[in-house]
């Protein structure tokens, strides 16, 4: 079933059920009032990534107070994304560009990793974590992504379960065309790795093209930002042997 964009959707982290009720945060309670401007007896949609997603009625008990009853379930809790995401960390302000894009295009758990060329870095795991939670609430998924704490990759590998297939962008590889690449992959589970701006080093890409567990793919005739790449291996990956088929 697909996402109501005619109402407003929030993220909440109480249990939701029949006659749940929820006070909201401060925060919450800002943009509810004071931005949206919502009135006594308004509707809002809630999710928590575990229960659905509820429709709610929202009640002033006082004038700085909003708490919302839930109603009924618009839509029942679906089985989580199993696309993991790997990146190198770009600057702060494509860092988050990027974070809202791979949960938009439904990886399911996003993985910092640092390589010899990254020039990014991981300042706020709250900040990654708060953009993973704006984008669930626009894009209208209920299964909300998983943050793991960065990793450098060459741990990463070494303890990687050898049944989840790597894929990852290699800007020197001589193909253009992912697709056929793609097509021999047998695995259902699934990681994507992009590298940073500077790429991979030549040792990484070495490493990475020896392992039985990694595919590498190319991305076209034109060389990608990293934000860019992520975007198209992510749908190429989800048109050609994900959930868009």
């Amino acid at each position: 079933m697909r996402a109501n964009f005619r109402m407003q959707r929030l993220f909440v982290e109480m249990s939701l059920g029949a006659a749940a009720r929820h006070e909201v945060s401060s925060e919450q309670f800002n943009y509810l009032a004071n931005v949206l401007r919502l009135e006594d007896g308004a509707e809002v949609l809630v999710f928590n990534g575990r229960d659905g997603e509820w429709k709610t009625r929202v009640v002033f008990p006082s004038r700085k107070k909003i708490v919302l009853e839930a109603v009924e379930q618009t839509r029942p809790q679906p089985l989580p994304s199993d696309l993991h995401y790997l990146f190198a960390p770009l600057k702060v302000g494509r860092l988050d560009y990027l974070v809202q894009k791979a949960v938009e295009m439904g990886a399911g758990l996003l993985q910092p990793v640092m390589t010899q060329h990254v020039q990014g870095k991981i300042t706020s795991m709250d900040r990654l974590q708060a953009n993973v939670i704006e984008a669930a609430e626009q894009c209208g998924i209920l299964a909300v992504p998983e943050v793991s704490q960065p990793k450098k990759l060459g741990d990463l590998l070494d303890h990687w379960p050898a049944d989840r297939r790597i894929i990852f962008c290699d800007e020197g590889d001589e193909g253009q065309n992912p697709l056929p690449v793609l097509a021999g992959i047998k695995e259902t589970k699934l990681a994507l790795l992009v590298g940073p701006e500077g790429g991979f080093s030549d040792e990484e890409r070495q490493r990475l093209r020896s392992l039985p567990f990694v595919t590498a793919i190319p991305l076209g005739p034109r060389i990608l930002r990293a934000d860019t790449a992520a975007v198209a291996a992510l749908a190429v990956i989800q048109a050609a042997i994900g959930d868009w088929r």
